[in-house]
């Protein structure tokens, strides 16, 4: 374990830091392994000495964009993440940031915070894992990318993402159109996310041949899924007895990952949730993972971290 005090010239280090040391926090999510405190114009940074020395290059990296530019916003942040802390080109980001696969456009899918980070990892350790955490914290997203990632590796010959069709407030058989379409509202957030990761014509043709299968967890009764990778998403809307035939759906070199925010159930109030059940059910159980995501992992809006902080003072 190093130390290291880093001065902060040149600038206003509330420039650098933000007002709460909002900006600091989201520095620090790119260095989970390292321990930050700052006081006025010194920081210091608590950690392997190597991280240290990479996170200190990055802080150099900040305060000569602050001297030329005057702000430093979280784009910016994220931006400078991926420069060489001498050259000022892109670089693949090391460590626990590098990027996960490249999407369309060249997007760099990558995990951005501490436990989209602790996601992947606890994903490559175990066959399951619970995420759990409010909406906007990158559960769902980063879930796909990495069944995307296995995808393209060739880890697994399909992925299946399947969510519960339970209505927040709205009534599904008043929709119009067919099953379908009734149900893609439902699995839009999916679609969103694959789009981001897989050429439109390509994930097209991954649809129709059934590589990539999005469907409503009611119709994954009676399978065996083997060689997939599976994403149950909203999992907090799949009841009981829901939620114990889709853990037992688990084939032969199979992945599955639950996300879902037990803050935002939808059942009818007399029907509990099969995610309060089964993370008591199922906490110790060797080769299942828990990762739970709070509001320093939100990466929507800034008014979003505020709001579900808000939210869990009430509650």
């Amino acid at each position: 374990m190093s130390e290291r005090v880093i001065e902060i010239s040149g600038i206003n280090p509330i420039d650098l830091y933000g007002v709460n040391e909002s900006k600091l926090n989201v520095i620090q999510n790119y260095f989970p392994k390292i321990k930050l405190i700052a006081r006025g114009d010194l920081l210091k940074a608590i950690g392997d000495k190597e991280e240290i020395s990479f996170f200190e290059g990055k802080i150099g990296l900040m305060i000569r964009h602050l001297i030329k530019y005057k702000q430093l916003t979280e784009n910016n942040i994220e931006r400078l993440m991926g420069e060489d802390t001498a050259t000022g080109k892109s670089v693949t980001l090391k460590h626990d940031d590098e990027a996960l696969f490249y999407g369309n456009g060249g997007l760099v899918i990558k995990a951005r915070t501490a436990n989209q980070r602790k996601l992947v990892n606890e994903s490559l350790e175990n066959d399951m894992v619970f995420a759990i955490g409010p909406a906007g914290t990158g559960k769902t997203y980063t879930a796909v990318a990495l069944a995307v990632r296995a995808l393209k590796n060739k880890e697994v010959k399909r992925i299946i993402l399947t969510r519960p069709a339970v209505e927040s407030g709205e009534n599904l058989g008043f929709l119009p159109g067919d099953l379908k379409e009734k149900l893609d509202p439902y699995m839009q957030p999916l679609y969103d996310a694959l789009r981001d990761m897989i050429p439109s014509e390509k994930l097209v043709e991954m649809l129709e041949t059934g590589i990539i299968q999005i469907a409503p967890l009611a119709f994954m009764r009676g399978r065996t899924l083997d060689k997939s990778f599976v994403i149950l998403d909203e999992a907090q809307n799949a009841t009981e007895s829901q939620f114990k035939m889709f853990l037992t759906r688990m084939g032969k070199s199979a992945k599955f990952i639950i996300t879902g925010d037990p803050t935002q159930i939808d059942l009818p109030k007399r029907q509990p949730s099969g995610l309060i059940q089964a993370l008591k059910v199922l906490e110790g159980v060797k080769g299942i993972g828990f990762v739970t995501f709070d509001e320093n992992d939100v990466i929507r809006h800034k008014l979003v971290k505020a709001i579900i902080g808000a939210y869990k003072k009430v509650e």
